[in-house]
């Protein structure tokens, strides 16, 4: 598993929390800097490598992945015309249709237009990206907001521009016909310098420099938080945050939260599956304070695709609520998580990112990590085993921590505890060596066939785990030649489990068996106690 690290929260975040990612190899997850997981069932992955070399792969549904066809795919493909291209935002629909910005403030779209949502003045589906510069020329695009057809963008100046479906006015046009190119959203607007946007499925929401929000569009349910639930065709200030300096906004499916520069949680909107976090599940036509009993609120996740909410606390507590992997939870619940995003990757419906993932690779180390890291290093160990001549060099403490024997030796009155080096002469070294790289990692990299010394290992030290895992290498290894052989060891070492599954093995195969060296060299005691055994079995019936 490769982890890799959130800039902006500086949270651990594993990627193969999302299924897709497992179809990277480990070298094509050491690229990646930035990823996001959309689509209607989460199916498709678009990625940013360190090369600035954007990929796509998964469904494709609609064209959304931009590879030039409509054709899904396991292996990820190259969209060569953004090669180069430096990405600062991207954002998806549900058509899907996806928006991207660069660093020099070009603006590309692909995927579903079927509302015109690419803002390329046709309804004509986009199979690659486009670049998009009706009504932007000399504008600079800083970041990108979808709908589930409408589609935002914020330009360096502050100023919204809206295009797409227009049902309900999300545009903001002062109508409903739908928008072509995009059209600078004005109204209440004009004059102010907006700082961040975002949409609900069919609503859209700026905040501006002084931490005012405004919201258009669908407000069925109140998400537009304005004490009502009429659509509005132009931006209309929230004013029930007066007094509140607003520093993000997110948009779930319908509704919405605002966390203020104070780090207070305010949520209003559609509350059928608890997603407001008010302990029940009435809606809000108003903004309404939630966690005010928990410390202070440092990120608010939601995502227009999904009823889930998630919040994340100075301390780096992850709260969620709403619908969750189909239970609906009216509170916020603290989870094990270490950030929102692994929220939607395993709760949310569909499991998608509700934000363009900046990633880093860290050479940060785990204790995992640096535990196996320092085995058999002469740099830093302060003891030295001796098996067969050759030397492994360990930690005491590890030791210690890890093995009950050690503990016991370890100990004043045990003559190992004064000695720097330790004669070992009743194991190999390939054997010994496995069980001490066993306690720094974990795992047991060892054939079948000296499995069998470390078994012997496992049992005369007492440790079980081991000794469970050495029985299902065994098991992997077992053939009609050493069959016998190896069910001898598991009765000689007590290997319950292991003496079951070779017996069987013989019995299926007692045929071919019979006829090994290995059957026939064994003591006459355990030769007639098999046979025995098997009879009873109906191994020699016709």
């Amino acid at each position: 598993v490769l982890f890799l690290k959130l800039n902006c929260a500086g949270a651990m975040v594993d990627v193969s929390k999302w299924p897709l990612f497992s179809l990277l190899s480990t070298e094509e997850l050491a690229t990646v800097r930035q990823a996001c997981v959309f689509g209607t069932s989460a199916n498709e992955v678009i990625y940013i490598t360190h090369g600035n070399e954007v990929f796509g792969f998964g469904l494709n549904s609609s064209s959304c992945l931009g590879t030039g066809d409509s054709l899904s795919t396991i292996v990820p493909k190259k969209l060569d015309f953004l090669r180069g291209k430096k990405v600062v935002s991207l954002s998806y629909g549900s058509g899907p249709h996806v928006l991207l910005a660069t660093d020099d403030g070009q603006l590309f779209a692909w995927g579903h237009n079927g509302y015109s949502q690419m803002g390329n003045g046709t309804t004509n589906q986009g199979m690659s990206p486009v670049l998009v510069t009706a009504n932007l020329q000399n504008k600079k695009v800083r970041e990108v907001a979808c709908g589930s057809h409408h589609s935002m963008a914020l330009t360096h100046d502050g100023e919204v521009f809206a295009w797409g479906y227009n049902n309900c006015g999300q545009i903001g046009s002062g109508s409903t016909a739908n928008q072509p190119y995009p059209r600078k959203v004005t109204g209440c607007l004009q004059g102010k310098s907006a700082v961040a946007i975002t949409c609900g499925q069919t609503s859209s929401m700026a905040v501006i420099d002084n931490g005012e929000v405004y919201g258009w569009g669908y407000n069925g349910n109140g998400q537009l938080g304005i004490g009502n639930n009429g659509n509005q065709l132009t931006p209309c200030r929230l004013t029930a945050l007066q007094g509140l300096c607003i520093q993000q906004i997110v948009s779930g499916y319908g509704h919405c939260l605002a966390l203020t520069d104070e780090g207070l949680l305010y949520a209003w909107g559609a509350n059928t599956y608890g997603q407001l976090g008010t302990g029940n599940k009435s809606n809000h036509l108003s903004p309404v304070q939630i966690m005010a009993d928990k410390e202070r609120i440092v990120e608010v996740a939601a995502c227009h695709s999904t009823h889930t909410s998630a919040a994340k606390t100075q301390s780096g507590q992850v709260y969620m609520w709403g619908q969750c992997r189909g239970q609906s939870i009216v509170m916020p619940h603290l989870t094990h998580f270490i950030n929102t995003d692994d929220v939607f990757a395993c709760f949310a419906t569909p499991s998608v990112m509700w934000r363009l993932m900046s990633m880093e690779h860290d050479d940060f180390l785990t204790v995992a990590e640096a535990l196996r890291k320092e085995f058999d290093s002469p740099e830093t160990a302060d003891l030295k085993f001796s098996v067969e001549g050759k030397c492994i060099h360990v930690h005491k403490a590890v030791l210690k921590i890890r093995c009950e024997h050690f503990r016991s030796m370890f100990r004043s009155q045990w003559t190992e505890d004064q000695q720097d080096v330790i004669e070992i002469g009743q194991f190999s070294y390939p054997v010994y060596r496995s069980f001490l790289q066993f306690l720094y990692t974990d795992t047991v990299d060892l054939p079948p066939e000296d499995a069998i010394g470390l078994l012997d290992l496992a049992t005369s030290y007492c440790e079980n785990r081991l000794k469970r895992l050495c029985q299902q290498i065994i098991k992997r290894g077992i053939t009609v030649e050493n069959a016998f052989t190896l069910l001898s060891a598991a009765i000689r070492y007590d290997a319950e489990d292991l003496e079951v599954f070779c017996f069987r093995f013989c019995v299926n195969h007692l045929t071919q068996v019979t006829q090994t060296g290995a059957f026939w060299q064994v003591d006459g005691g355990m030769l007639k106690e098999f046979i025995s055994k098997a009879s009873r079995c109906g191994a020699f019936k016709n």
